[in-house]
């Protein structure tokens, strides 16, 4: 008997459960195990988050906004409602955050870009510099920060470097 068929054994022993196979959907996931490997996919996720909150008949854009686009407030509008927009937003950044390449298409460059900036004695009260940075793949934002610099930099430099050395970090 293998290794693993002794484990789920035992583990069956001791626990109340039950042997359901090998793993193909899990958390928004599927798996495909074969001979060949393992691969995974988010294609069945994805659907069901653009058929739940009527998107599946969706154009593809290469902007999240149309350019030029000028928003304004309608105060005589329907009023949306917040928990629905909470959801979508929440979906997508689950599948955004395992998926980086889909943030804003195909295309772009396949290589981490990190950009980083500080506001050197930005804070008027302590005099402190915020640092700032954003993560891009493909054209896309992974991660991004901005936050008040623990010590106060006595030149730009040290800002600059106080900035890059969190980025490395």
């Amino acid at each position: 008997m293998s290794m693993c068929k002794e484990f789920k054994k035992s583990m069956m022993l001791e626990f109340d459960m039950s042997d359901l196979g090998k793993m193909r959907y899990f958390l928004g996931v599927e798996v495909l195990q074969n001979s060949d490997g393992i691969y995974v996919s988010q294609r069945k996720y994805a659907y069901e988050v653009l058929e739940r909150f009527g998107m599946n008949n969706s154009n593809l854009v290469k902007n999240p906004i149309v350019p030029g686009c000028k928003l304004s407030k309608d105060e005589k509008g329907a009023k949306v409602d917040a928990s629905v927009f909470k959801q979508v937003v929440g979906n997508l950044m689950y599948l955004t955050a395992t998926r980086p390449d889909l943030m804003y298409g195909k295309g772009g460059c396949k290589q981490l870009t990190t950009y980083s900036d500080s506001d050197f004695a930005g804070d008027v009260d302590d005099r402190k510099s915020t640092s700032g940075s954003v993560f891009m793949f493909i054209s896309g934002a992974v991660s991004w920060s901005s936050k008040k610099q623990p010590v106060v930099s006595l030149s730009t430099t040290e800002a600059e470097y106080i900035v890059a050395a969190s980025c490395a970090c």
